[in-house]
């Protein structure tokens, strides 16, 4: 019997976290592209926009590994069903402020902050939860390539929509679709069957178990080799960097507003959702270290070739290699780290994951800023890609050591091996 497409969806559990999540991370994306807007707009400072976004993620640096252990001894589903209760209610009292007239960039800074204690557990749960989301152990490389695809399908329609309605009727009514949005994906956890969770005693308190999941993580080549990939990714462009230097862009470069902004953002959307449809109808993990070692050169290229456009159509054109870099960077590393984690120490793992990118985004923010409101956010921008480059050249030269490494291991969990592993 020919093996469908796109497996995962056929759990009944993974249809229901991928029609959630579908709407709700557009409300997502249109919140981040009207926050960042709404400060800019409210300080005309680069350095407001680092520091905005240093808050957001600055508690995933420090408290990622404690929600990893947390996720490990605790029921993921509730976890994650009291994370999108707390994270509406987030968003929408920033509507409420956006919307009343009374919002001052303290605000924002205050309920970014709020936000990233929210993600620092919600985004650990989210990764080791998908394996139990799926009936089929050989559908999880496939639902996790189908859940990055969701996550730039919603970044190409959201910053589109949020761009048109930043425009029409202002900033508040993005943060009020976001935060009503969260009932769709809350309604999709409630309407799971999700086997009760089996509660392990062991051993340890929390600081022992997070230096547990440091030393088997960074202990293994391969495993710390992605973790430290992702980690210069993380800092010197991945994320929020970027998007902060983006509307610097828009307005100062190409002369343009909110739609330019949301133009700009939905083109790296459909570079990331191009890149998700593939990796999504890959059938093996089979080769995917080339991609892991591709990704920050294609990103870092796209983000130069961006710097020195001074035209909009080809300024869309470089984003989207933008978009494809990052996401054949965050979702093939994705897939590999949940294909050989042990299950006992996934949540400690895909925390690291997290803290590698969401964690080190604070510092790349604050950096970015800096640096903008010192030498300008183009040769920000041009640093930022030869960093990348850079990285993808010494990641590629240790990859034939790491597929050695790596051989007994697909071995063991019967993968087949050919030359391309």
């Amino acid at each position: 019997m020919k093996k469908p497409l796109l497996p995962a969806l056929r759990s009944k559990n993974y249809q229901l976290f991928f029609a959630g999540q579908g709407i709700s991370l557009i409300g997502t994306w249109m919140t981040q592209l009207a926050t960042i807007w709404l400060v800019y707009d409210l300080t005309n400072s680069p350095l407001m926009l680092g520091v905005v976004g240093f808050s957001s993620q600055i508690p995933s640096f420090f408290l990622a590994p404690f929600g990893g252990v947390f996720v490990d001894r605790f029921s993921r589903y509730h976890t994650l069903i009291g994370t999108q209760v707390l994270a509406m209610i987030q968003s929408l009292t920033l509507a409420v402020l956006a919307l009343t007239g009374v919002i001052q960039v303290w605000h924002i800074i205050a309920l970014s902050l709020c936000q990233g204690f929210i993600n620092a557990l919600d985004a650990p749960a989210r990764q080791a939860f998908v394996p139990e989301l799926v009936e089929r152990r050989e559908d999880l490389a496939n639902a996790i390539a189908i859940n990055s695809t969701t996550i730039n399908g919603a970044r190409l329609i959201g910053p589109a929509i949020g761009g048109l309605l930043i425009a029409s009727v202002g900033t508040g009514y993005c943060f009020l679709i976001d935060g009503l949005s969260y009932i769709a994906v809350i309604a999709a956890l409630l309407a799971m069957k999700v086997k009760p969770w089996k509660y392990v005693v062991s051993d340890g308190n929390p600081l022992q178990k997070v230096k547990e999941g440091f030393v088997y993580a960074f202990s293994f080549p391969p495993i710390r080799s992605i973790l430290l990939l992702s980690t210069l990714v993380s800092l010197i462009l991945m994320g929020l960097q970027n998007t902060i230097l983006v509307p610097v862009i828009a307005e100062q470069v190409l002369k343009g507003g909110a739609e330019t902004l949301g133009f700009l953002m939905a083109a790296s959307g459909v570079g990331a959702l191009t890149g998700g449809i593939y990796l999504a109808t890959r059938q093996t993990i089979l080769g995917i270290g080339n991609l892991i070692a591709l990704a920050p050169a294609i990103l870092g290229t796209g983000l130069i070739a961006f710097s020195f456009s001074r035209f909009l159509p080809l300024s869309l054109f470089t984003m989207l290699f933008v978009g494809l870099g990052t996401i054949l960077q965050i979702a093939a590393s994705n897939t590999f780290l949940q294909t050989i984690v042990e299950d006992d120490k996934r949540g400690r793992l895909m925390s690291l994951y997290t803290m590698s990118f969401l964690g080190m985004i604070p510092i790349g923010n604050l950096l970015g800023g800096i640096l903008a409101s010192h030498i300008g956010a183009t040769n920000t921008l041009i640093i930022d890609g030869i960093a990348c480059i850079l990285g993808s050249i010494v990641f590629s030269r240790q990859l034939p050591a790491l597929r050695q490494i790596m051989r007994p291991i697909y071995e063991q969990k019967g993968i087949v091996i050919s030359h391309k592993a």
